[in-house]
């Protein structure tokens, strides 16, 4: 059972990669750069300022951090675990894909598809009753962690088991962060910034 889903994986991966053109190879580069996600994150921040005012932006801000930590150490110590070639060093298929990034790390599962997925999900159900088609946020981790099957970086069962384990971490740090609230103020717990009375 297990060797058919990994065979599966494989095929899908090539697949999947095999839609990849050059045209397209330089816009999938810049999409798997996290610094270039540096505008959305900012957005994101102003998002939670604007409706939940600075303290409680400051403890998305703390819970964000321990979130991103949490899920990068655990995913590290699954690849390093479980070690899992990535497609570009899997001599069995390496030379079905196309690939531009080499990485010497392992590749299950996805630290893009699981910090992404672990963020979105955190700032979704934060923001959600404040700000309306907060879905949307989810194309982020959606984007952002394809760029890696078509990079044949990661497989496909890497990005899904990623934002598996991204779901399940957020929801972890969003217990901790809906107990840790009910300390602030209470008068700071919904506005307090002057702009949104």
């Amino acid at each position: 059972m297990l060797d058919s889903l990994i065979e599966l994986d494989k095929n899908l991966l090539i697949y999947l990669n095999s839609l990849g053109t050059p045209a397209f190879d330089g816009f999938w580069l810049f999409i798997t750069k996290q610094l270039n996600w540096i505008p959305v994150f900012l957005f994101l921040l102003y998002l939670t300022f604007k409706n939940l005012g600075w303290r409680n932006t400051v403890l998305v801000i703390i819970m964000l951090s321990l979130l991103i930590t949490l899920t990068d150490q655990t995913t590290n110590l699954f690849k390093n675990t479980v070690q899992r070639l990535r497609p570009l060093n899997n001599p069995d298929i390496a030379g079905f894909v196309r690939g531009f990034k080499y990485s010497s790390s392992y590749s299950f599962f996805s630290g893009h598809a699981s910090n992404s997925m672990a963020c979105a999900f955190f700032l979704y159900h934060v923001l959600k009753p404040h700000v309306k088609h907060m879905w949307i946020i989810f194309l982020w981790p959606l984007i952002f962690a394809y760029s890696r099957v078509y990079l044949a970086l990661h497989y496909p069962g890497d990005i899904l088991s990623g934002f598996v384990w991204g779901i399940f971490t957020s929801s972890l740090l969003l217990m901790l962060y809906r107990f840790l609230r009910k300390f602030l103020p209470k008068n700071q717990q919904g506005l307090d910034n002057p702009a949104n009375s």
